[in-house]
């Protein structure tokens, strides 16, 4: 899978990536492209789940961990008293391995941790954490949202578990705060942009259009009750149909891209049936071409998180709608904090936001996504410092 200077190959687990969001699969190239640049001699390991399915698994030879967690039990602590032999068995007959086999853990959660998410999760964490220092293990947070966390028994739980990772990196400065306010020392907790940014993207052969395209790319969480900003239930859909409008009269041909499976296809259809005329949904299953496609297009308006990013580290005018401050961040990251709509807007704004984003896309950003891409080069050379040099 990797070069071959190393005699024993460390076992990696990738963690909190899935197949369905293609942000959080976008996430998994990222992490398996850098791999290959600076890791010796590995094998990998994603655990199971409705998201990611046994067959996508197979095919990044990828073996399957047996976690034993439910709720608030964890008993992967036990699979440590498993015979070295019984372990080698299962993984080599059936590609079954345990956390005991683990020798280095990379977290690409994005955002799996805070307020919005129940405690049992960060107790899960915590236990995890906590083991995986008593071990010797590495146990790395790469980019991600972290927090908040104003619960006091959560904060208590992690204030006692994260100073043992061994690297925690944030994603931008309001979950680096976040991360500082626990009491974590600041040789542990660093901040890094997403690193999805040094992934290319490659547009399918049948994305090819002569007119200049809008791209429009709804969330469902905008109207769950994850969304803290209730006016958004009652007006989103309404403000994404004026937006395609505007696009149509300013001469841009309008589609729509589905970046989450069944959920966010519902949001593509119930938008669709407000459109006065039809236009295209396209839902590409590869992530790389996903962003292919982003890459291709005159305008985009995004409210999943990695649209964005795949938008703006492009240098594509992006229009961002936001349901947690990790879009305002992401935004001031790339100097585009005009371009975000934190609370819905009619129509005669949406008209002329969609004009100045019109126009921002002739502005050459490249200085900045060049910085932001060299912080995430530089992030992979942490993780070999404080992971992979240890093992």
């Amino acid at each position: 899978m990797a070069n071959n200077n190393a005699t024993k190959p460390i076992m990696i687990e990738i963690k909190g990536v899935q197949f369905v969001n293609k942000g959080a699969e976008l996430m998994l190239h990222a992490v398996l492209q850098q791999l290959e640049v600076i890791a010796p001699k590995y094998e990998i390991l994603l655990r199971p789940n409705k998201s990611s399915p046994y067959g996508k698994r197979a095919k990044l030879g990828a073996y399957q961990k047996v976690t034993l967690t439910r709720s608030v039990v964890d008993l992967n602590g036990l699979t440590y008293l498993l015979p070295r032999r019984l372990r080698t068995w299962l993984k080599n007959k059936w590609g079954i391995v345990t956390e005991a086999d683990v020798d280095i853990l990379l977290d690409a959660s994005g955002f799996a941790y805070g307020d919005q998410w129940s405690s049992t999760a960060l107790r899960q964490l915590s236990s995890e954490v906590t083991r995986f220092h008593r071990k010797n293990k590495s146990y790395v947070f790469l980019p991600q949202a972290l927090g908040p966390f104003t619960r006091e028994a959560d904060r208590r739980i992690l204030s006692e578990s994260l100073p043992n990772a061994s690297l925690i990196m944030a994603r931008e400065s309001t979950s680096f705060e976040n991360i500082k306010g626990l009491g974590v020392a600041e040789s542990v907790v660093k901040q890094y942009p997403d690193f999805t940014n040094l992934v290319s993207g490659q547009a399918p052969d049948y994305f090819n259009h002569a007119e200049p395209i809008f791209v429009l790319i709804p969330n469902s969480k905008m109207l769950s009750s994850k969304n803290a900003q209730s006016g958004w239930q009652d007006n989103y859909i309404s403000m994404l149909g004026n937006a395609v409008k505007a696009a149509q009269n300013s001469g841009f041909r309008a589609i729509v891209l589905n970046h989450e499976g069944a959920a966010d296809q519902k949001v593509c259809e119930r938008l669709q049936s407000e459109l006065a005329e039809p236009v295209e949904i396209i839902c590409e299953d590869d992530p790389i071409k996903v962003k292919g496609i982003i890459g291709q297009c005159a305008l985009v308006m995004c409210s999943r998180f990695h649209g964005c990013v795949s938008a703006l580290s492009q240098g594509v005018a992006c229009i961002g709608t936001s349901w947690s401050y990790k879009y305002e961040r992401l935004f001031e990251d790339y100097g585009k904090r005009e371009f975000l709509i934190t609370s819905p807007i009619g129509g005669d704004q949406v008209n002329d936001l969609v004009a100045l984003a019109s126009t921002d896309s002739k502005v050459d950003n490249s200085a900045r996504i060049l910085e932001l891409k060299a912080a995430s080069h530089d992030m992979w050379q942490q993780v070999v410092k404080y992971a992979l040099s240890a093992h």
